[in-house]
C-alpha cells in the first residue's frame, strides 16, 4: 500500500484513463474523486498536472472542455506501479467506470471547437468519435465568431441526425423520390 496519498491518485488517474478506450474530460475525473470523496479538487488538478509534466498523460483543450488520455509512457509506469493501488479501489474505480461508461463516451464522442482562421472569418470544427477514430469531421467556415459558438453549442443535438443524413445521402447516391437515378 502507498504512504503518499499524491502517488495513489496519479495511479488511479492512470488506471482510470486506461479502462476506457476514449478520453476522459477533467469534470469526468473530478467528478469520479469528488463523489467518492477520495480527495479535493485542488489536489486532483495537481495530481493530473504532475502526470501532464511527466509525460504520463496527454491533454487537449476543445470548446471549454479538458480531456486527458493516457500516453505509452503512462501506460509503462501503472504495468509497474499499479499493483500498489488496493484491490478495494480497484473496484470502486471498475463499478464507477461500468455504471458510467455509456454517459462517459457519448461527452467525449462529441467533439465541436471554432477558431479564428488567416482569412479572418472563422471555421467550426465538429467531429462524431468512436474510441480514438472519427466518424465524421466536419469544417464550416462562418463569417463571425457568435455564429461560430451557436454551432459548436448545437452540434451534440444535432450530430447524430446530420451524420445519418450525409451517411444515408452518400450510400444511396442521387435518386429521386421514386428510386431512379437522377439524369443530372
Amino acid at each position: 500500500m502507498l504512504s503518499d496519498p499524491m502517488t495513489l491518485y496519479k495511479l488511479m488517474n492512470l488506471y482510470m484513463l486506461r479502462q476506457v478506450n476514449f478520453p476522459l474530460t477533467n469534470a469526468q475525473l473530478s467528478n469520479f474523486f469528488l463523489e467518492r470523496e477520495y480527495t479535493t479538487y485542488f489536489t486532483l488538478q495537481q495530481a493530473l498536472n504532475e502526470l501532464l509534466e511527466a509525460g504520463l498523460i496527454r491533454m487537449e483543450t476543445l470548446h471549454n472542455s479538458t480531456r486527458y488520455e493516457i500516453t505509452k509512457e503512462g501506460e509503462e509506469t501503472l504495468d509497474f506501479f499499479g499493483k500498489n493501488i488496493s484491490p478495494a479501489i480497484i473496484r470502486d474505480m471498475d463499478e464507477y467506470l461500468k455504471e458510467n461508461r455509456f454517459r462517459m463516451r457519448n461527452e467525449v464522442g462529441v467533439v465541436s471547437d471554432f477558431y479564428k482562421s488567416t482569412s479572418h472569418d472563422y471555421v467550426v470544427h465538429c467531429e462524431v468519435r468512436e474510441g480514438k477514430n472519427v466518424l465524421i469531421g466536419l469544417d464550416v467556415s462562418v463569417p463571425d465568431q457568435d455564429q461560430a459558438e451557436l454551432m459548436c453549442s448545437h452540434w451534440k443535438e444535432c450530430s447524430q441526425e446530420i451524420y445519418a443524413f450525409i451517411m444515408k445521402s452518400l450510400l444511396t447516391g442521387s435518386q429521386d423520390k421514386h428510386g431512379q437515378e437522377d439524369a443530372t
